[in-house]
């Protein structure tokens, strides 16, 4: 029987690679070669603190849900793939047949398996694998991208979710809160779907940078320089839509009063409880929309970076070989050095 390592969590600091057996391709299933997996937030929350909120590890699991590759095997029946070809790897997969699929409303699921995912037990085991057997469905074609940029699929199609939650920003003047890979990623979202301006706020500095560099307009270090928030706070407030990348309580504070009246506030970030100025939501008449995930958004996110319309690779900042994931979890772990860490398969 065929085998694979994996890189798999036991507890939390305790991640491990270890070697476990390959299944055979079945009907409508294909056989992928990992070539690049990017570390999430939610990956670092798991090595970390072993979860986050009431999501625990409780068993061991196969971390990484970022990931694409090449198509090695084809089973039975299945069409539209090649050996060979690059693709992404949806991790996402509705039922398909609960009331929320039946909607069209598939983020919702009510039987959701998300690769890497301890909200079920026994866990939903991830995608941080040298090899991987899985439905052909999940599999999109990325073109000429490479395998690096393909593994940003997943995180692009959440900004894409977030941008669809917006409604249109063509000459929007938009306010992002908080510039981790989601908040870039927004940027480059914000941008390409025609903003005229783009504000980005950060508690350091090297992420600012680098948002100047995908197409923000002005970059805000609130930890030093909150002040300068001070002039969008004009005529209560002057961006037509915010988004809040942190999930902290005074990213949010901040953010509503610079919105103007009628705007939107789109909360990406994920916390516990906030404490909201809903005073300034009801009298501004802001409309707050929650967003989470995706479903047709990772099929756009894979044709935009085929055709190389929003460019990802400012974003990978470091690349380590599957053997030092431990090291590239804490590079990921340093804001101030890293963007988007990858691991690499192959």
């Amino acid at each position: 029987m065929s085998t694979t390592r994996v890189c798999i969590l036991h507890a939390h600091h305790d991640l491990r690679l270890e070697t476990q057996a390959l299944p055979p391709v079945g009907p409508g299933q294909v056989q992928v070669r990992v070539g690049a997996g990017g570390i999430c937030g939610s990956d670092l929350h798991y090595y970390q603190d072993g979860g986050f909120g009431v999501v625990r590890v409780r068993e061991p699991m196969i971390l990484g849900h970022e990931i694409a590759g090449t198509i090695e095997v084809i089973g039975e029946g299945v069409s539209g793939l090649k050996v060979g070809q690059t693709v992404a790897v949806n991790p996402s997969h509705p039922c398909g047949q609960c009331l929320y699929c039946q909607r069209g409303q598939h983020e919702q699921c009510l039987h959701m398996r998300f690769m890497g995912s301890a909200m079920l037990m026994p866990h939903v085991q991830g995608a941080f694998r040298e090899r991987l057997v899985m439905g052909a469905a999940q599999c999109v074609p990325v073109g000429g991208a490479s395998v690096a940029e393909a593994a940003c699929c997943e995180p692009l199609s959440v900004a894409l979710h977030a941008a669809k939650q917006a409604g249109s920003l063509a000459g929007a003047r938009v306010l992002v809160t908080g510039c981790g890979p989601i908040g870039a990623l927004v940027v480059l979202v914000a941008r390409f779907a025609g903003a005229a301006e783009i504000v980005v706020t950060d508690l350091v500095d090297e992420p600012l940078v680098l948002a100047r560099r995908l197409g923000a307009t002005d970059a805000i270090n609130v930890a030093r320089d909150a002040g300068k928030l001070d002039a969008y706070g004009v005529d209560k407030g002057v961006f037509d839509v915010a988004f809040e990348c942190t999930g902290v309580d005074k990213a949010i504070a901040q953010a509503v009063p610079l919105i103007r009246p009628f705007g939107t506030l789109v909360q990406v970030g994920v916390g516990n409880t906030f404490n909201i100025p809903l005073n300034m939501v009801v009298s501004k008449e802001i409309t707050l929309r929650g967003s989470f995930r995706f479903h047709a958004e990772f099929a756009l996110a894979a044709k935009l970076l085929a055709d190389q319309r929003i460019d990802v690779r400012p974003l990978i900042t470091h690349t380590r070989p599957l053997e030092e994931a431990v090291a590239a979890f804490e590079i990921a772990s340093d804001r101030r050095q890293a963007m988007k860490v990858q691991l690499a398969f192959t």
